[in-house]
């Protein structure tokens, strides 16, 4: 009887110790980060979401990141939505034009022709005009919890005609996205913008529906674009950034500390992303010439100056003239 007692005492001490810590780590806040990127760590979006789970999990006893990509938790703009309400996903890992329909202001970091570099897209996202975008986003319910850069600009690729100057680029049908921004991109080039799925690149380049596409080097791998197209110019006519963006109303339920934390994580992640932005940027390059393909360098003064007009009315239309005109000035 005696040894029952015993064991039965010994049961319940164990399990006084036991209990407190499966009940702290199922109390664990599950933070779930939503990328369109694919699951590996070949894009700058999901190496940044990436990045920041990885701290936060090997630092908070309290909060736990899990990364949902390839669009698992919906398409990037029922997401954001959702998020808006305090519902889905707890925060985003991609660029700022998914966010442009809820926050005008914001589309102005996808004007065509903009950035003179990736230190001068980064002087403006860490500098003035960066603390008022984070603003605007937060009074329609984001939190910003860092920016970065993408891994290379997005340049014209072309099926069969080698572009070697501006002047080349003239009448050449071009697949774009259909947005103003990027319509008025491509035109601004002189070349004939063609909004149209992507799943519909490839066989329209066989067909000869299109002369090209417009693209980072990165995606022209990815998907083989390479066994249709020739060539690359590098037009660097766009380079949209990334940020980490969290849903304001889930931000608000976490402790100063679990702020802390994260806002540490989402810092590091940024850090990392910038950092490897040119070395990625060049390892695709080298890949596509490894893969046949010409790559071009072109003067690109023709194209900025035709850009200016298409900066102006797009910036008016979202009622960010004054940033426009900051970002012109901010040295890159």
């Amino acid at each position: 009887m005696h040894r029952i007692l015993r064991a039965a005492l010994a049961l319940a001490v164990g399990l006084s110790l036991v209990l407190p810590a499966v009940v702290q780590a199922q109390a664990k806040k599950l933070v779930r980060i939503h990328t369109a990127g694919p699951g590996d760590l070949g894009v700058d979006n999901t190496m940044m979401a990436h990045q920041f789970m990885t701290y936060v999990n090997a630092n908070s006893d309290t909060v736990e990141v899990k990364i949902f990509p390839n669009s698992q938790l919906g398409q990037s703009r029922e997401v954001i939505e959702a998020m808006r309400l305090g519902s889905g996903a707890s925060g985003t890992t991609g660029g700022p034009a998914e966010y442009a329909s809820f926050v005008k202001r914001v589309g102005v970091l996808g004007l065509p022709f903009m950035w003179k570099s990736y230190d001068h897209a980064i002087a403006v996202l860490d500098g003035p005009v960066g603390k008022e975008l984070e603003a605007d986003m937060e009074k329609a319910g984001f939190k910003v919890l860092s920016w970065a850069v993408s891994w290379g600009y997005r340049n014209v690729v072309t099926a069969k005609k080698e572009v070697t100057k501006a002047a080349d680029l003239k009448g050449l049908k071009i697949r774009t996205i259909p947005t103003k921004v990027f319509v008025a991109a491509v035109n601004a080039m002189g070349a004939n913008a063609t909004p149209m799925n992507f799943g519909e690149i490839y066989t329209s380049l066989q067909s000869g529906v299109l002369d090209g596409f417009e693209h980072t080097a990165a995606t022209v791998i990815s998907f083989k674009m390479n066994e249709v197209a020739c060539c690359i110019a590098l037009t660097k006519h766009l380079m949209d950034p990334t940020f980490l963006v969290f849903s304001l109303a889930e931000w608000k339920k976490l402790s100063a500390p679990e702020q802390a934390a994260l806002q540490k994580a989402a810092h590091d992640a940024a850090r990392v992303v910038r950092e490897m932005a040119p070395q990625r940027e060049a390892e695709a390059l080298a890949q596509v010439k490894k893969l046949g393909m010409k790559v071009n360098e072109i003067d690109t003064a023709p194209l900025v100056k035709a850009a200016l007009t298409a900066q102006d009315e797009l910036a008016r239309e979202f009622g960010a003239e004054k940033l426009l005109d900051q970002i012109r000035k901010t040295p890159g």
